[in-house]
């Protein structure tokens, strides 16, 4: 197993798959790398060197008392990249991910990135504040919080049954072991550290992130997501980044990694392929 020990002591698992050019993959929550698992290994076996680390506090990385927010999450990737010494390297981040990888550029540039992907991301900011009045409302990410806390095994099984993978729809077939892989993910995360990093995801506010984004970006979002709507996240990333292509996937729940894996395993290889044309 592979880690990187960061300067506060934590170790940040990472797995590294393949040979090429680097492409660094960013988790959603309450999950961890193996989310990511197909689109990893399609990427792999499609000539990349593909990277996917635990956050901190989630899956095989050290559940850290502290640091359980958007700048940590965004130094340990760097302490990630760094410790590989990767260079051009395409950032792809999923939901909570996207903000890490948003909060990464910002913090730290794109002197190593070569692209950036936001898929079913929570940029730019996801929280209804007065001047971001077409957000989410608090109450809503309460009563997550409230949720983790009473029983967040139930909350984890009441997610992946119902609004993640869009299993709520009429005529939606995701199957048991997608849904039970989600739960047995999130309990793999550390209480504190899942608890702590709704705060993350929903009150961050990525804005300032995605004005330095200076290279290419690719959009990605469902516009059936009922956990990141899509016109809070996708559709407002895509519209704030210079420059930045959209795609939706149309009636696409949030958890696209696993409803739609094949259709963004293509749209992430041809979005590469641009780069090294």
């Amino acid at each position: 197993m592979s880690f990187v020990t960061t300067p506060d002591g934590t170790r940040i698992f990472y797995k590294d798959w393949g040979a090429g050019r680097p492409v660094v993959l960013s988790h959603g929550w309450p999950l961890n790398s193996d989310s990511w698992e197909a689109q990893q290994l399609f990427l792999a076996q499609s000539g990349y060197r593909v990277i996917a680390h635990d956050r901190r506090g989630h899956g095989r990385s050290t559940q850290a008392w502290h640091g359980n927010e958007m700048n940590t999450y965004a130094d340990d990737l760097a302490a990630v990249i760094d410790h590989l010494d990767l260079r051009e390297v395409t950032l792809v981040g999923f939901s909570t991910g996207g903000g890490e990888v948003a909060r990464y550029i910002g913090r730290h540039g794109t002197g190593r990135v070569a692209q950036l992907v936001l898929v079913s991301a929570v940029p730019p900011f996801m929280l209804r504040t007065e001047d971001n009045p077409d957000g989410v409302p608090v109450e809503v990410f309460d009563e997550i919080r409230a949720g983790s806390l009473a029983d967040r095994s139930q909350q984890y099984h009441d997610l992946a049954d119902g609004p993640f993978f869009g299993h709520n729809r009429p005529g939606a077939n995701v199957s048991r072991g997608v849904r039970e892989a989600f739960w047995r993910q999130g309990l793999q995360a550390g209480h504190r550290n899942a608890y702590e990093s709704i705060a993350a995801f929903s009150a961050t506010d990525f804005r300032p992130d995605l004005d330095a984004v200076d290279v290419p970006a690719l959009v990605i979002h469902g516009d059936d997501d009922q956990v990141v709507p899509y016109a809070v996240g996708g559709q407002a990333s895509a519209a704030r980044i210079k420059d930045a292509r959209l795609i939706t996937y149309p009636g696409a729940p949030h958890g696209i990694t696993d409803t739609h894996r094949e259709q963004l395993g293509r749209d992430l290889l041809d979005f590469l392929k641009e780069y090294d044309a």
